[in-house]
């Protein structure tokens, strides 16, 4: 059941209808959430909810353990059970083919037999996103950041529930389930402006990520060596627009969806492609993760507390695992690790001359220098991540770099959407905001004429097949 379907569509209206009849009791309210959160998944699969439930049962067991426990041994090692557990349901399910491919690779040249044939084992739908999110709730109450202990219906919920579940955002406890105590309200203009949310992520999918990736993305990364240099450098170009406008349109319609329920989702992205040096693009890019691996994984390592050689290691292993948790194939490491290896030398440039003013005379060329620099690496680097294999990105970029000249098979309708994406992405966000503003003082009638149609331009403009998420298969 995708988010810009007329089936969620349906569910949406029915769950909000019933949520808020009951919104003045807890349980019953609770109750409606996890039965829709359930129904949700399922319409991929019903089996790897009973995954989610059993990794939700140790984890919730070992949090009783270290809330009840004053030594600190003891608290530990519960600690790492649960942590052990939960990413050895990851590793299993995503990573499993992964490694064993690397072992035959490696061991079967010295004659050690490693087994060839695919464990062939399902990866459940929105995996990588229940994993973060349950390892960042348990180390939260061993770190005593949850005053509360919730139960285990509480807990799974929060897991579980359908507007964050299959592609993020990664939700801390204090954005939903300390929330679950609080009667819900909902105004008409928080109500109007969850619409407004959920009606722009619509456009960014269904006009323009859609668009660019069936109108050039896919066919130039299939056959690269059918396309011109400069046709190959669009599609480059195109694609980490669609992946953008792809993935924060996700984020618009879970965070609007949420708003309907009276829940408030920290912003995802924050005009990425702004930024000036890779730290700033990280800071602005799928925020949450970013969020995550440096409270979870980066500054437990030490971060940059540790002498100056540790603190380029512990930014190297957070980049390269934040690649590898992408995806099963080292392809996305060794995208990380790039990123990792560009975002250390700007770190030892800055200990070695200091961070730039952000004022002053030279500081408008130095941010459009950096900017240039910034994302043209986004770009390049992207060809990895868009690749089917290294093979095939090393053909693209062969193809990049012959110099061949040429635009025809770029179509006017992609032309058109590059457009609107560069344009839209650097409009002042004060501009969407004011039209937010703008729809939610409509009448309620007018928004809904409004929202109709939006929705049959959307139609009429795409005849493009409808396209999953990009990130459903992280």
């Amino acid at each position: 059941m995708y988010f810009h379907s007329l089936q969620f569509l349906f569910f949406l209206t029915l769950t909000f209808s019933l949520y808020w009849a009951l919104h003045r009791h807890k349980w019953p309210r609770l109750g409606v959430l996890m039965v829709a959160s359930v129904y949700f998944y399922s319409m991929w699969t019903p089996w790897p909810l009973v995954l989610f439930l059993g990794a939700t049962g140790i984890n919730h067991l070992c949090i009783k353990g270290f809330r009840r426990s004053q030594s600190p041994g003891v608290r530990k090692a519960l600690l790492t059970v649960s942590i052990v557990s939960t990413l050895g349901v990851l590793c299993t399910f995503k990573y499993a083919d992964m490694f064993r491919e690397t072992a035959v690779a490696l061991l079967g040249p010295l004659g050690i037999h490693v087994r060839t044939q695919a464990f062939g084992l399902l990866l459940p739908v929105g995996l990588s996103f229940f994993t973060f999110q349950a390892l960042s709730y348990v180390v939260d109450q061993y770190r005593g950041e949850i005053q509360k202990e919730h139960t285990f219906f509480e807990h799974l919920l929060y897991l579980l529930f359908f507007p964050h579940l299959v592609a993020g955002p990664i939700v801390r406890a204090s954005h939903l389930i300390e929330r679950f105590d609080d009667t819900p309200s909902l105004t008409a203009e928080e109500g109007g402006r969850g619409l407004y949310r959920i009606a722009v992520g619509l456009a960014k999918k269904l006009i323009i990520a859609d668009v660019l990736g069936s109108g050039l993305v896919d066919p130039v990364f299939a056959s690269p060596e059918a396309y011109t240099s400069a046709e190959c450098f669009v599609a480059a170009v195109a694609y980490s627009f669609e992946l953008y406008f792809d993935f924060s349109a996700y984020s618009d319609i879970a965070i609007g969806t949420a708003a309907l329920f009276g829940f408030k989702f920290a912003e995802n992205f924050n005009r990425p492609y702004l930024a000036t040096n890779l730290f700033d693009f990280w800071s602005r890019w799928h925020i949450s993760l970013s969020n995550w691996l440096r409270d979870y994984l980066y500054r437990p390592l030490g971060g940059n507390r540790v002498s100056k050689p540790r603190a380029l290691l512990n930014l190297m292993i957070t980049m390269g695992l934040g690649g590898l948790w992408h995806g099963a194939d080292w392809r996305f490491a060794i995208w990380g690790l790039a990123h990792g290896a560009m975002e250390c030398f700007i770190r030892v440039w800055w200990w070695m001359t200091g961070k730039p003013p952000k004022e002053g005379k030279m500081a408008v060329v130095r941010a459009g220098l950096g900017w240039v620099a910034t994302f043209t690496v986004v770009v390049l680097t992207r060809i990895v991540f868009r690749s089917p294999s290294l093979t095939h990105a090393g053909e693209m970029y062969l193809r990049l770099f012959e110099g061949s000249l040429g635009l025809a098979n770029v179509s006017t309708l992609v032309w058109t959407m590059l457009a609107v994406a560069a344009v839209s992405h650097v409009t002042p966000l004060s501009f969407f905001h004011k039209a937010g503003d703008l729809f939610v003082r409509m009448p309620v009638p007018v928004r809904a004429v409004v929202l109709v149609l939006v929705g049959l331009g959307v139609r009429h403009l795409t005849s493009v097949e409808t396209r999953p998420y990009v990130y459903f298969q992280f």
